[in-house]
């Protein structure tokens, strides 16, 4: 199994950065992609974008492009949520995500609040 645990979550203004992370351990070596999750009161949990673990292709929600970036350092087996020009309709709860090849996202972190205040 792998397990994952996000960090980086807190309160920003309209317009920050934050740069939230993602430690996997376990077995690390099954995963194929990992991707950021979020959900707001009252909302669906919506994809935020994902990355191949070895080959790094990376996509984004419309609503994220070109203002977060995903990376990551399998070196560390770290992923990382780069979150630019924040924008109150921004806040949620984020969560990491790892899938296997061919299959959907099965592990899961206990996420991590993010508020922008306007």
């Amino acid at each position: 199994q792998v397990q994952l645990v996000e960090s980086g979550g807190g309160l920003v203004q309209a317009g920050d950065s934050l740069r939230l992370s993602c430690a996997a351990s376990g077995r690390t070596f099954i995963i194929y992609r990992l991707g950021w999750f979020r959900q707001a009161p009252g909302k669906e949990r919506e994809l935020v974008g994902g990355i191949t673990w070895t080959a790094g292709v990376k996509h984004y929600a419309d609503s994220v492009k070109g203002r977060f970036i995903i990376s990551i350092d399998n070196a560390k087996n770290m992923g990382y949520l780069q979150m630019n020009s924040l924008k109150p309709e921004d806040t949620a709860f984020y969560y990491c995500a790892a899938a296997r090849p061919g299959t959907q996202y099965e592990f899961w972190g206990q996420g991590t609040q993010v508020t922008v205040s306007s």
